[in-house]
């Protein structure tokens, strides 16, 4: 007697709203500020990683006005705290994360994640949050 398949229930697809919110868009910056405090960036390296944003408006952000707030920084800005969320997930003590930003890799080439992101596209941003969840999905 032959064995037959069942059929597999599939879950439908429930896009709601993916899109970030300017409330949410607010809390991503205060915590993106803080993000490179503990990084220890250079203002350069914060306003490229945030796709060119100016000195003035970096400075605004760390004094807590963020302003208004465009589709491609919402998404800047939700890349690095998938990138941060997959260091935490990696390196239990969060020193050890925000040292490895810096630290050569070879990875990246002998260069450092940092040195990655800062080629300043989207989806250089997008490209090490892949990797850090990949690395961690391996677990």
């Amino acid at each position: 007697m032959a064995k037959r398949l069942q059929p597999i229930a599939s879950t439908p697809f429930n896009r709601t709203s993916a899109e970030i919110t300017d409330a949410e868009a607010g809390a991503l910056a205060r915590t993106t500020v803080n993000l490179f405090n503990a990084w220890k960036l250079t203002e350069a390296q914060a306003c490229t990683l945030l796709g060119g944003l100016s000195a003035r408006t970096w400075a605004r952000w760390k004094e807590g006005n963020v302003g208004r707030v465009d589709r491609d920084l919402k998404m800047r800005m939700a890349h690095l705290m998938g990138i941060h969320k997959g260091l935490r997930h990696l390196f239990k003590d969060t020193s050890r994360g925000y040292e490895w930003i810096k630290a050569p890799n070879t990875a990246f080439g002998g260069k450092s994640a940092l040195d990655v992101m800062l080629q300043g596209e989207l989806s250089d941003l997008a490209v090490m949050r892949e990797w850090l969840d990949a690395e961690r999905s391996a677990w």
